[in-house]
């Protein structure tokens, strides 16, 4: 079939004063006086000058992929879906919709409702998006924004490469391990011939176009003009400051009082800092003697939910935005004129020779300090004040942002991998091929799951783990808790420890302590989650019975949604349910059963009876975190001498968080023999052995007893 010239949807209709002629090719409706506003400020965009040789290459690329290059804030993340739209229009969308993945999904959410305005299309119909516990899409979406953990679960879960007429890989210099999996993926089946003509475009930053181009076989390349507008010039500090959120608040402060006009956009490390930054400053601007009205002051973290939106909304006050690596390349605020940057970031980086996560705070990437740099270009330039002398960037930084795939426990990832029946997930094409050591620890822990056969393939229990949206050991213990009766219970656990995990911070007052104590349970930090939940819905998914508790609201309503939707696909695979059954003594004993069976791998025992806990894995030596129920209860409570957890974390304090008491004897019963074998050597695994012993000779015993009585006729009777 040869396609129809290619045409933009406002050479449909003539003019904006002709407007009711034109008609949308999208839905037949007249364009809204509003979609001409909008297109003037498209076509001021940078990258509206390579529409043409876009779409040239779209449609003539004989590979099917198409690199896309250009800075942030040149229109690339709202224009290429649009024209993607208008290319598959042109083919009448026989190969099937648009797809755009995007890192995060607070930007794929944003990206969707901006789209959807500037096509003067309704969000949900014409142009949706899939978050997690979100699918805003309908059976005539042409257009949907995706976050791409989401579209590699749907890759990984279809022999296909699924209903797409073309796939847009947005950002793709951000390097989360979805974004790089489905290169790898859809690599590999272009190497095969990929079937239904599938288009893949992939957009960039230009610092990653030369490991891009050379990954995809010098495909051809669109390069985006740059953004008009002079650069500021970055003033650097001479040293680094020892309270980043105070010098970020002073900074801000001054800009105030100077009434230097434009937004300002702040970055710092993690969200505790951009919490207490915001607290600070929406305290200090009220006492700022002003002309006009005050600044509003606007987190922006991937916490944030809907309320993200507020960064875009026209306001009169002066916006401070502040926020940490999630805007480094995302959400593009045309406003912003004064930049503030602390030149460091918090990340979470998995260790998998002692499955640990440890919290590094270290320099962002030079391509990261020019793209917040750049924020704050314009005519005339506006101002970049970076809390960092100018030899730590150019001494530490690394050029480009570390791959994820890199840093993170990549068992999902080979579960997904092996799903796609990939032997080997080593094997698999990566921008940045993951450590081995990382991948085996991955394939360890799967096989000690019973994820794997004899022959290193899925087995059943690993094809239903695939299908689930949780950590392989989360979906296990879900599995587990069908044959021991808890299912109910467990599947709020696994919604809440996904989505809401408890306490974040410490309570503000007295009467907040009071009113957290009142939802802890005897049993631990696992049941205390299921009576969060149960008291939220109790509550009517109250707002202010959240916020007098210290509770997220979103997250809460987040964790609803998802267990909502494990229920439905615990139904649809045809898995057994049981009913509620919380607070019995029976429940209490199946639910650590359950836990138990997939998280035999995190366990400590207490060694000295304060709460020093030896991880069972390796040597390392924990303390229970602040947040756990343990710590808060009344002296003189002793902590629990054997406990499962669900995270433990290097930091200043290494901590267990989500913790609850379990018995040694239920380990020894549940979890794998080869697997006790190969615990290193400590007291704690000889007490592990002779439980063991123990109850191997208590079995013989009463087989031996069950055959003695079997002989006897008098006990028969």
């Amino acid at each position: 079939m040869t396609s129809q010239p290619l045409r933009l949807a406002e050479e449909y209709g003539p003019s904006p004063g002709e407007s009711e002629l034109a008609v949308n090719p999208f839905d037949g409706l007249p364009f809204s006086s509003r979609y001409y506003e909008l297109l003037k400020q498209r076509q001021a965009l940078p990258i509206w000058a390579a529409r043409f040789t876009f779409l040239e290459q779209l449609e003539s690329n004989p590979t099917g992929v198409v690199l896309v290059s250009g800075e942030p804030g040149s229109g690339k993340s709202t224009q290429i879906p649009q024209w993607c739209a208008e290319f598959a229009l042109a083919r009448g969308f026989q190969k099937g919709q648009v797809t755009v993945t995007q890192p995060y999904p607070l930007a794929a959410r944003s990206l969707a409702l901006r789209v959807a305005d500037e096509m003067d299309l309704t969000l949900g119909h014409e142009v949706g998006y899939s978050i997690p516990q979100e699918d805003c899409t309908g059976p005539n979406t042409l257009l949907r924004f995706c976050w791409d953990r989401l579209l590699l679960q749907e890759v990984a879960s279809t022999r296909g490469t699924g209903a797409w007429g073309v796939l847009v890989l947005d950002e793709a210099q951000e390097r989360s391990v979805a974004s790089d999996s489905l290169q790898g993926l859809l690599q590999d089946a272009r190497l095969e011939k990929l079937p239904g003509d599938l288009r893949v475009v992939v957009v960039t930053d230009p610092a990653l176009e030369p490991k891009l181009r050379a990954f995809w076989g010098n495909p051809p390349i669109v390069h985006i003009p740059r953004e008009p507008g002079e650069r500021p010039s970055p003033i650097y500090w001479d040293t680094i400051p020892p309270d980043r959120v105070e010098a970020a608040c002073q900074a801000v402060l001054e800009l105030c009082r100077k009434e230097v006009p434009g937004d300002v956009l702040v970055f710092l490390p993690s969200e505790e800092e951009i919490s207490l930054c915001c607290e600070s400053l929406s305290r200090e601007v009220e006492s700022l003697l002003l002309q006009g009205l005050p600044p509003r002051v606007l987190p922006l973290h991937p916490d944030c939910g809907q309320a993200v939106q507020a960064v875009y909304e026209d306001m009169d006050a002066r916006k401070v935005v502040v926020t940490h690596w999630l805007a480094d390349f995302s959400f593009s605020l045309p406003s912003i004129q004064h930049v503030i940057d602390s030149g460091l970031e918090l990340r979470s980086v998995y260790n998998p020779r002692i499955r640990a996560e440890f919290q590094v705070l270290r320099p962002i990437s030079k391509c990261q300090a020019e793209a917040r740099r750049l924020r704050a270009r314009g005519f005339p330039p506006g101002s970049c004040l970076c809390l960092y002398p100018k030899s730590f960037l150019e001494l530490e930084a690394p050029p480009l942002p570390q791959p994820r795939v890199c840093e993170e426990n990549l068992s999902s990832l080979v579960l997904l991998l092996k799903r796609r029946q990939i032997a080997e997930p080593g094997e698999c094409h990566f921008l940045d091929q993951p450590a081995p050591e990382a991948l085996m620890q991955a394939l360890e822990d799967l096989d000690y799951l019973a994820a794997l056969d004899d022959d290193g393939d899925l087995s059943d229990l690993g094809v239903i783990l695939s299908e689930f949206p949780l950590a392989p050991e989360l979906a296990k213990a879900l599995l587990a808790s069908c044959e021991f009766d808890c299912v109910d219970e467990m599947l709020t656990l696994a919604a809440m420890l996904t989505a809401a995990p408890g306490f974040t911070r410490p309570p503000i007052s007295a009467e907040e302590a009071a009113l957290r104590r009142a939802l802890e349970h005897t049993d631990g930090d696992h049941s205390s989650l299921i009576q969060v939940y149960e008291a939220f819905i109790q509550s009517g998914a109250d707002e202010a019975w959240c916020q007098a508790r210290g509770l997220n609201w979103a997250a809460l309503c987040q964790a609803h949604k998802l267990r909502g939707e494990l229920l439905e696909l615990m139904q649809r695979i045809e898995l057994p349910l049981s009913l509620p059954a919380f607070g019995s003594e029976q429940n209490r004993r199946d639910l650590q059963k359950a836990l138990v069976s997939g998280y035999f791998l995190k366990v400590a025992r207490d060694t000295d009876g304060t709460g020093n806990y030896l991880l069972l894995t390796h040597k390392h030596v924990a303390q229970l975190s602040s947040y756990c129920c343990y710590r808060s209860r009344r002296a003189p409570a002793r902590p629990p001498p054997w406990v499962l957890y669900h995270n433990f974390t290097i930091s200043k304090d290494n901590c267990l968080s989500i913790v609850s008491e379990i018995q040694p004897q239920m380990l020894v019963e549940l979890a794998p023999p080869y697997f006790l074998s190969n615990l290193p050597p400590s007291e704690s695994r000889d007490l592990l052995n002779q439980l063991r012993e123990g109850m191997a000779d208590s079995t013989a015993g009463s087989k031996s007893s069950s055959a003695q009585e079997f002989r006897d006729p008098c006990v028969l009777q």
